[in-house]
């Protein structure tokens, strides 16, 4: 009787514990997965940059940017979702960056810094709002994985506005540069002929793992499985289906690879693992001691020589 009671009550616990798995796994999918779930102060948090430091240089890059004229764009995707970004022309739109932002963010947040660098340079510039964020449409986050094909919605957009003789450059950033190195996998028109990739990761299994693991303290098993399960019946797609570092086997565009010695967020592995798979000329910039996304504010100097460096080599 008594071991009846015992095997009976270990069937319980096993069962509440396998709904607890559940529940956890649902609502880790919930606050990652969804536009109104996912929250950008929660991000910030969690990678640890102090954006403090660098706002009056942010401030004073913001008022050159919007003293510039510009104008809200949108593009279709294949699933039909009304996509949305920002166009700064200049006069001459020869030479075009698309940028794509990081997780909970938009394109109007991520490129303040380096509208200095493109739009004194002579750029005409792209702030791509990515699905499920800003004023584009979307329920379900694509991480990279479903917004490397409506980059080519923007490619396409930009070959439209600017002619066939036009230049154009993918830069991305955290989840942006997941981005443009699974989009480096396509087959890119000629016009493109270059990607930079600032503190991306692999994929978001590999990422999710990396912050359950460092900064949750929670095992990624069985909780990544249900995850992936759940994201494949409703975003359509699986959280390894996509991997920047398998992608760019298949780089023919030349790629720029910056990465923060400090990133806690996004392991400087990923960016080792993935410039070690690249297919395709490529050049690489650690900037010590920077947090996540932060490389460009703490050596602006280094950041804009290693990008005078490349584009200087790809662009005429």
């Amino acid at each position: 009787m008594d071991r009846k009671k015992t095997i009976r009550g270990a069937a319980v616990f096993m069962g509440l514990l396998a709904a607890a798995e559940a529940g956890s796994s649902v609502y880790f999918y919930r606050r990652t997965m969804t536009r109104n779930n996912a929250k950008m102060e929660r991000t910030m948090k969690m990678a640890g940059t102090d954006w403090n430091q660098h706002m009056p240089f942010i401030q004073k890059r913001r008022e050159y940017m919007m003293e510039h004229p510009h104008e809200d764009v949108w593009v279709q995707s294949d699933d039909n979702l009304k996509l949305h970004a920002t166009w700064f022309p200049q006069d001459d739109t020869k030479k075009v960056v698309i940028c794509f932002h990081g997780y909970t963010s938009r394109g109007m947040n991520d490129y303040v810094g380096l509208s200095g660098y493109y739009l004194k340079n002579g750029y005409s510039m792209l702030l791509v709002d990515e699905r499920a964020h800003g004023e584009s449409e979307g329920k379900y986050i694509g991480f990279g994985c479903l917004d490397r094909m409506d980059a080519l919605k923007w490619i396409s957009w930009v070959l439209e506005i600017c002619g066939e003789d036009v230049q154009i450059v993918l830069h991305g950033t955290s989840m942006g540069g997941a981005t443009v190195l699974m989009a480096s996998g396509l087959e890119l028109p000629a016009q493109v002929k270059g990607i930079i990739s600032d503190c991306a990761f692999t994929s978001p299994k590999e990422v999710f793992t990396h912050v359950l693991h460092t900064m949750i303290h929670l095992p990624a098993f069985p909780m990544m499985q249900i995850a992936d399960r759940i994201n494949r019946r409703r975003a359509g797609y699986g959280l390894d289906d996509c991997n920047a570092a398998r992608e760019v086997q298949k780089a023919t565009v030349p790629i720029l690879f910056i990465h923060g010695s400090g990133d806690t967020f996004v392991p400087g592995s990923m960016c080792e693992k993935i410039y070690e798979n690249c297919a395709s000329p490529k050049k690489k910039l650690i900037v010590e001691g920077a947090a996540h996304a932060e490389s460009y504010y703490k050596d602006t100097e280094a950041y804009e020589n290693a990008m005078n460096d490349f584009l200087g080599g790809i662009i005429k």
